[in-house]
């Protein structure tokens, strides 16, 4: 079952086919505390942001500065350690004047719509749940009341992990993401303010709460935060490590985009500011695949890719969701039909091994796929072997995967802004619980590089074989193929992310 092509980019995305919206529970006398929107780095109306690729490790020099300036672009903000410039500029020859620059390695526009991006935000009208729905959840003796609804964590054991550990205060996970309300219940007892900024410009922005979404922006930072680390406080839900510390690294424009230049300064953030795990449940806008003999898209690889080993050269493990589409990364041809996807896009057939997802598909990065609750592949999940490098609960359509009682949502449960909780779904929601397994991993070995964390997270990992044929819908078509043996394979990688083991071996 190929999926239909949405405007919905990963961050936002509920399963493709479903036709239902977002289920939002409200705590009674919960107030919204999102900020109101930033305002963007001023630039000419015909501008476009662009990174310079420069050697690392030094000041820029006054060469490429004056460049730079000569060729009719601003400096926005210089990230010398892995050699990447922001830059905007309303010059349409920029990146080709600055190219023959000596000293510069490659340069690209990030956008193909001028600052900022003309587009609205396409999240769907919430479903509130009844009184009735919330008198219906039973709570169970030393649970928090709504875990009863959260098949996912049984479903890789965080259940029975959190009777031995609920991981360490002293292990962060950043959601670089839409932003996260750290007011909510849920996540202010683990919050880590010092760990969180907003970087939708390019440049860090530490303005108190800027990394709080807005109220007309997407929900999607402070869903994924609650997957990892809602606090077991006896409120609401249960994060996968809810004793861990969470941060907001906000990437994402009003509008919900994700360019390069924001994702740059996240990486680079949380390299500097202590975090153990990224959690990135999105793909880097406009180009869903990255196409290296384009001299643009080569240079927004290369800045993402130096910025993520940075990152991971300062501690982290980098988790990334796989995508929603239902590709085969492994195949010799995908056809994108959706970049770019700030202006007009258009089908293009790309080699997913030249044309990458980023940050999905970069080296280092652990890459997710989506199960729904029978513990298959999500019908929407993107898959390949020696791709994908783990799976992990994401949801799936309540009719194709039913939870077993008292669940009765194949959705996911989250944190959503306001006090509130709600249901996703999609690879975006299977990246946390990852995220939140190496945090876990981290806290039992504190001392473990990030090489380690991943070489365990994949060796605990419960194998889950190949599931053929694979009819999701069950209409006698098959929807994809898996590939690879049990303990290694195209849907589920290693197997499926176990938080008991982590906690114990």
């Amino acid at each position: 079952m190929t999926a239909p092509h949405l405007r919905h980019r990963r961050a936002l995305a509920i399963p493709v086919g479903m036709a239902m919206a977002t289920a939002l529970l409200v705590l009674p006398n919960a107030t919204a505390s999102a900020a109101e929107p930033l305002e963007a780095v001023t630039a000419d109306a015909t501008s476009l942001s662009y990174v310079v690729n420069v050697s690392p490790g030094r000041g820029s020099s006054s060469h490429v500065k004056k460049a730079i300036e000569k060729a009719g672009g601003t400096i926005v903000e210089s990230y010398d350690q892995i050699g990447v410039i922001v830059v905007h500029s309303a010059n349409a020859d920029f990146a080709k004047t600055i190219r023959k620059v000596r000293g510069v390695q490659s340069a690209g526009s990030t956008r193909t719509a001028p600052l900022p991006a003309q587009s609205t935000t396409d999240v769907g009208t919430p479903k509130v749940l009844s009184a009735e729905d919330v008198a219906d959840v039973q709570a169970v003796a030393g649970e928090d009341p709504l875990q009863p609804l959260q098949w996912d964590l049984p479903a890789i054991k965080a259940d029975k992990a959190h009777e031995k550990s609920l991981g360490s205060s002293k292990v962060t996970v950043a959601v670089i993401d839409t932003g996260v309300d750290d007011t909510h219940p849920d996540i202010a007892p683990n919050f880590d303010r010092k760990a969180s900024v907003n970087c939708v410009t390019g440049k860090p922005d530490t303005t108190d709460g800027a990394w709080r979404p807005s109220a007309a922006e997407s929900p999607h930072g402070t869903h994924v935060a609650g997957e990892i680390a809602a606090a077991k406080n006896g409120i609401g839900m249960t994060g996968v490590a809810p004793g861990v510390k969470v941060s907001g690294i906000k990437v994402s424009t009003t509008a919900g985009f994700f360019y390069t230049e924001a994702v740059v300064c996240g990486f680079v953030w949380a390299a500097e500011h202590g975090v153990d795990v990224t959690n990135n449940s999105y793909y880097t806008d406009p180009w869903y695949f990255n196409c290296k003999n384009d001299p643009d898209q080569k240079a927004l690889v290369e800045a993402i890719t130096r910025a993520s080993k940075y990152a991971e050269k300062k501690g982290a493990v980098n988790v990334a969701a796989a995508g929603n589409e239902n590709y085969d990364l492994s195949a010799d041809e995908i056809t994108d039909p959706v970049s770019p996807n700030d202006s007009t896009p258009s089908d293009r057939v790309i080699d997913p091994s030249e044309c990458l997802d980023i940050p999905t598909q970069l080296p280092g990065v652990v890459t997710v796929a989506s199960t729904g609750a029978k513990n298959l592949k999500s019908s929407f999940s993107n898959h390949g072997l020696g791709v994908v490098d783990i799976a992990a609960p994401g949801g799936d359509s309540t009719a194709y995967q039913t939870p077993a009682p008292p669940a009765t949502s194949g959705l996911i449960l989250g944190t959503l802004p306001g006090g509130r909780w709600g249901y996703m779904a999609g690879t975006s929601m299977a990246s946390p619980h990852v995220a939140g397994v190496a945090a876990l991993i981290k806290s039992t070995h504190p001392w473990a590089p990030p090489a380690l964390v991943k070489a365990l997270l994949y060796a605990q990992a419960d194998a889950t074989a190949c599931t053929n044929p694979y009819d999701i819908n069950g209409d006698g078509k098959v929807d994809a193929v898996c590939e690879g043996s049990k303990n290694r394979n195209g849907f589920y990688g290693w197997g499926t992310a176990d938080a008991l083991d982590a906690v114990t071996k």
